[in-house]
């Protein structure tokens, strides 16, 4: 245990910090098998550490170069040797998740989620159109009457697509439209194309949403009127508390495709936010076919259970990546902890 002296943290003053060799000795890497296709994923790779504190977990996609994966490890770090602040409700309301399916599959993708009053739906796909987005949100509605929908393109949109997916779907009187199109001036000019055409659809900023001051740039450029905030890109708990005092925008939790250890983060800020408007995107416990611990995280009652979780070492030892993949983990482990010293 070392001293952290780098400027890359969001907590403040020095604490104690774990050195390389300590995260690499208590680093497990699983492979979770998904019960369908979600972000283009089939199989989901996380890395988990047991600190002082409990589990933490570092699971940045694939894609994400070592600045921006730095912060999942600070999240991670976090996790598990500080901990988190003290919670201020009991459960926690969560959605449910409709990947982007064909629409004759979303009565058994609705199935796995108990209990939820809201539903989000992935529309904006590679491959698909706006029809097929249209079909998949009727399909939600037909199935739960009266549920609350709200759809996420990832922004996968250019601007007229948006414009024009949102015109035919504010029929549904939806949520929000969670990241239609790419960057916070997107945002803010979706925002004015919809308003000079009267289409009463809430904007939600999320993959505009990923250093400390973007929020407080959606709020000033009056981009979006909600902020998707997720635990390990934000860089943790402590950090997506302090983006959303900062932002004074409503704010929905939401998870990174994380398993149950990761979820329990995401729990943790949800539970310690002064006021929870939305249902959060925490039931996503549900599109894993195996996690690390038995039973998962998944939504009773649409709503999450708040304390610790602790991964079952059959678990680990099942799901354990081989030799390979456990090298290329460690190298990316290495990457990020430098970017955290800078």
């Amino acid at each position: 245990m070392s001293e952290f002296r780098g400027n890359n943290m969001p907590w403040g003053a020095k604490v104690g910090f774990p050195s390389l060799e300590e995260l690499k000795d208590a680093a497990v890497v699983v492979r979770l098998p998904m019960n369908v296709r979600f972000r283009g994923v089939v199989e989901r790779e996380v890395l988990l550490f047991e600190g002082p504190a409990g589990w933490g977990e570092f699971s940045p996609f694939l894609e994400y170069g070592p600045a921006e994966a730095s912060r999942w490890l600070a999240a991670a770090i976090e996790a598990a040797w500080c901990g988190w602040p003290d919670p201020v409700r009991d459960v926690v309301p969560v959605n449910g998740t409709v990947p982007a399916v064909e629409a004759g599959r979303v009565p058994e993708v609705l199935a796995r989620f108990d209990g939820v009053g809201t539903v989000k739906v992935k529309v904006a796909e590679r491959g698909q159109s706006v029809d097929e987005d249209v079909a998949r949100v009727v399909a939600v509605s037909r199935e739960l009457p009266g549920a609350r929908i709200r759809v996420d393109a990832n922004q996968g949109w250019d601007h007229h697509t948006a414009v024009d997916a949102l015109t035919r779907l504010a029929e549904f009187d939806l949520e929000y439209a969670e990241q239609p199109v790419e960057g916070i001036e997107g945002l803010a000019q979706l925002r004015e194309a919809l308003d000079a055409r009267g289409v009463d659809v809430r904007l939600a900023a999320d993959e505009a949403v990923r250093k400390s001051d973007d929020p407080l740039k959606v709020a000033r450029m009056g981009a979006a009127e909600v902020i998707i905030v997720k635990v390990q890109p934000l860089g943790g708990v402590r950090a997506a508390l302090s983006i959303v005092e900062q932002a004074g925008l409503d704010a929905v939790v939401s998870s990174a495709l994380d398993s149950s250890v990761g979820l329990a983060g995401g729990i943790a800020l949800a539970t310690a936010l002064p006021e929870l408007k939305y249902a959060c995107g925490l039931g996503t416990g549900a599109l894993f076919a195996d996690d690390v611990l038995t039973p998962g995280l998944k939504p009773r009652g649409g709503v999450l259970p708040v304390g610790p979780v602790v991964p079952d070492r059959g678990k680990l030892e099942a799901l354990a990546v081989g030799a390979h993949r456990r090298a290329w983990w460690m190298d990316r482990l290495e990457a990020c902890y430098a970017q955290l010293m800078i």
